[in-house]
């Protein structure tokens, strides 16, 4: 299967063992040896992966990575759109089914495919890079799938700057920050500190690119201090902030 755009009940293009899944209402449980972009123009679909239940809509979608046993549910007249990715060739930033806001730019890319006969991802790098919303040069950064720690990263992903530590979290989420520090490193490869510094040297990119000085960014981005920014984004990208910026200009 390279792309698929179907509304319920009627089947999608592709190979014999992926349309022999397609029910008037939705997929029974099946796993793909690829990964799988599922996104939902028109109407509701609720795709259970992992023990979760994700509901997409026109500003929402689901990477469901390879290997991942799924369902779906289609609301009657939906119209659904699904992007395959050879697993050998791409490695997705996210260790579980993870959901991902789709903007102007990867809406028109996913129309647009519909439109191209033929049209496959499965080798697609450019493709990929946009769907999964990590521009080039950003650090990977694995998303969380537990419910406090997909909150918090959730929250972090909207205000950066957020000073609260692991403990402080935890206390407000009702958990303890044993637990959500062990959701992190189990769910993303990360510490919580790790992650919340990777998170923030990535949006620090975004604010570079527009021009905006050092200082400033690193205060926007939640770094206490604009000389332990310039460390951080030194060990993680191997430059400074200033001469990244000099780079891509």
């Amino acid at each position: 299967m390279t792309h698929q755009a179907t509304r319920t009940g009627q089947r999608a293009p592709g190979p014999a063992a992926a349309d022999d899944l397609v029910a008037g209402d939705g997929h029974a449980t099946h796993v793909h040896d690829f990964h799988q972009f599922l996104y939902a123009p028109l109407g509701r679909i609720v795709v259970t992966a992992a023990g979760r239940d994700h509901e997409l809509s026109p500003a929402i979608a689901l990477w469901v990575p390879a290997g991942v046993p799924h369902s779906a549910w289609f609301a009657p007249d939906s119209l659904v759109i699904a992007e395959d990715f050879a697993a050998d060739r791409h490695r997705l930033p996210y260790s579980g089914p993870t959901v991902v806001n789709v903007g102007d730019a990867q809406r028109r890319l996913l129309f647009g495919r519909t439109r191209g006969p033929g049209t496959t991802t499965r080798d697609d790098a450019s493709a990929f890079a946009a769907l999964t919303g990590t521009p080039e040069g950003c650090l990977l950064l694995p998303q969380p799938t537990s419910e406090a720690a997909l909150r918090v990263s959730a929250a972090l992903d909207r205000h950066p700057d957020d000073p609260r530590t692991a403990a402080e979290w935890a206390e407000d989420l009702y958990t303890s920050s044993t637990s959500l520090r062990r959701a992190f490193r189990a769910e993303t490869g990360l510490s919580f500190s790790e992650w919340r510094t990777r998170l923030r040297l990535n949006r620090s990119l975004e604010l570079l690119a527009q021009g905006q000085l050092v200082g400033t960014v690193a205060a926007r981005v939640g770094f206490t201090s604009t000389n332990g920014y310039i460390l951080a984004f030194r060990k993680h990208f191997g430059s400074t902030p200033g001469a990244y910026t000099r780079r891509h200009r």
